[in-house]
């Protein structure tokens, strides 16, 4: 998409006879505005990303009016009133019938649910269509007398004259389902597309204004201007083994693409203590080394790991008060270890799986390590952190209600929960479905972080590529989403899931894919020359720049940020 910016560069010197002379002293000033180009999408829907978490006495009307629901509310059975299109269904037989849906377009679909027969149900809506069966394309914890939001999406592999979407209970029991307000609303590939590009335009970018001056603010037209983006405002970055300590050509690889790090293994407890009373942060500290070294914020994960199977092997026969003691030596150790090392911590890892501290410890165990993590670095953002959350709906365990559900409970009772993170282990990706969770997660108005980003390994490497592409458009484009991390931490007998190079660190097609985003999410070199009103513009990702500006023979170099806002930046550099 194209864009017209009026950036502004002056270059004026003192001068007799109102000439400007380039042998006088001379000053830049640059004007970074906020103001947004006209750019929505034209040709076809605005996204919406709407979303309610609460439970409502009565339903919000459809989004998209309904979409190709428009029309439909009598035909399929519902009885419509103030706009609001209301479907009985009862037990497990609840549905809606689409007709004419197309392969490979993009559908969001979202519906208001009630339920009877019980306090409270997780629903689950699931597709079949004549070739297949889509098993989840949206949940929502659905609760008697009250109106609850499902939000989701599918895309169809093959076309299909006729479809149906079935609402069920998770757990198999039977409940009375009510429906109100469903929406369907198609999206093409290339409209997708326009709609992340809008996202990114409006809240990754924005618009620099740059005028040139003399002292006295004398504009002046005529001086070459060179605007160079050298750090980016948005966290991209990847898992780090030990292989990388020693390993240049790793090292050289991974600095040259990434701002950020997460150690993939070497902070959690089973290597840091893999001998009770033996702690060794060799390893770990060496690697914090590396990220220094190269100006890398690294996350810190993890503190606790919930699944027994990934604890030291000692710590699962201890007593429960050997184990209280076990793990507050645990967390002091490690916060004294790297109190203001780490941006996050993930303080209790996949808990909405596992749950061995809490049947150990009771059920304010999780509540313990969140207060007394926040008390040890309270400077770090503490993060929840789990799998199949955005990957799929499929999991009861961790359906996005369950998340947020978690999330209030924390904080209900007094925890430092500031974070919300998401492993995002894909297999194959439904996007308007990872766009709908990270929508209702936004509502807590928490950042999001994509932090284990994968594509399975059943997958050949180019459709691994395809997938990754995928994924990480709709995190980049989510204006939710603070952060991405890949789960791609080099091995030379092969990475857990998904590798980006080969053992000579030449790009894979995942790798390929990774370099052309990064070169797409920043902006390039920017040179021009000032206009009749010293203006030169463009526009830009958000981050660090640096800026020279040349008028005869004198020459200045300064940096400024472009960060996210709606206000007007100004900046002045004086020659």
């Amino acid at each position: 998409m194209n864009f017209t910016f009026t950036v502004s560069l002056h270059l004026a010197c003192e001068a007799g006879h109102g000439s400007p002379n380039p042998y006088v002293p001379c000053s830049l000033v640059i004007h970074i505005t906020s103001r947004i180009p006209e750019n929505k999408p034209q040709n076809g829907p605005l996204y919406d990303s709407t979303a309610y978490t609460e439970c409502k006495g009565r339903p919000e009307k459809p989004l998209y009016g309904g979409g190709v629901f428009k029309s439909e509310a009598q035909s399929q059975g519902g009885v419509e009133e103030d706009g609001i299109a209301s479907y009985a269904v009862i037990s497990n037989s609840s549905s809606l019938v689409l007709y004419n849906l197309t392969q490979g377009t993009i559908y969001t679909f979202s519906t208001w649910v009630k339920i009877g027969g019980s306090n409270s149900a997780m629903i689950r809506a699931s597709l079949k269509t004549e070739q297949d069966t889509y098993d989840c394309i949206g949940t929502v914890s659905a609760k008697r007398g009250c109106w609850s939001f499902l939000k989701g999406g599918f895309v169809l592999d093959c076309p299909s004259n006729s479809s149906t979407i079935f609402f069920q209970n998770a757990d198999g029991k039977d409940v009375n389902i009510d429906i109100a307000s469903p929406s369907l609303q198609p999206f093409t590939k290339q409209q997708w597309r326009i709609n992340q590009q809008y996202i990114i335009n409006t809240q990754r970018k924005r618009a620099v204004t740059i005028h040139v001056s003399d002292t006295n603010g004398r504009k002046l037209q005529g001086a070459s201007v060179c605007v160079e983006q050298i750090a980016k405002d948005f966290p991209i970055g990847s898992a780090i083994a030990k292989t990388i300590l020693g390993n240049l050509p790793y090292q050289n690889w991974f600095v040259k693409r990434f701002n950020a790090a997460v150690f993939e293994n070497e902070l959690k407890w089973y290597s840091t203590e893999p001998d009770q009373g033996i702690v060794n942060y060799t390893i770990s500290d060496q690697m914090l080394e590396f990220v220094r070294a190269n100006k890398i914020i690294a996350r810190g994960h993890n503190i606790f790991w919930e699944d027994p199977q990934y604890n030291p092997a000692w710590v699962l026969n201890l007593t429960d008060m050997q184990l209280q003691s076990a793990v507050n030596y645990r967390i002091q150790s490690l916060m004294s270890q790297y109190k203001d090392e780490f941006i996050h911590w993930d303080v209790s890892n996949e808990m909405l799986h596992f749950d061995f501290y809490e049947k150990k410890l009771g059920p304010d165990a999780t509540l313990h390590f969140f207060k007394t993590a926040h008390e040890s670095d309270p400077l770090a953002t503490l993060f929840m952190n789990d799998f199949n959350v955005v990957e799929t709906c499929s999991d009861v365990n961790s359906t996005v209600d369950a998340y947020i559900s978690r999330i209030r409970e924390l904080q209900h009772n007094g925890v430092f929960m500031d974070g919300i993170g998401l492993e995002g282990h894909f297999t194959i990706p439904n996007p308007p479905l990872i766009r709908a969770i990270l929508d209702k997660l936004a509502t807590l108005n928490l950042p999001i972080w994509l932090t284990e980003v994968d594509i399975s390994k059943t997958l050949d490497k180019n459709t691994q590529a395809i997938y990754l592409e995928e994924v990480l458009r709709e995190g980049f484009s989510h204006p939710s989403v603070n952060g991405i991390m890949l789960w791609t931490a080099f091995h030379p007998k092969g990475c857990y899931q998904m590798c980006l190079t080969d053992n000579d660190f030449k790009n894979l097609p995942s790798g390929d894919v990774v370099d052309k985003l990064l070169e797409e999410w920043q902006s390039g070199r920017v040179e021009g020359i000032t206009d009749e009103h010293g203006s030169h513009s463009f526009y830009g990702f958000l981050g660090e720049y640096r800026v020279r500006v040349k008028y005869g023979n004198r020459t200045t170099n300064s940096t400024f940020s472009l960060t996210r806002g709606e206000e007007t930046r100004h900046f002045t550099v004086t020659l």
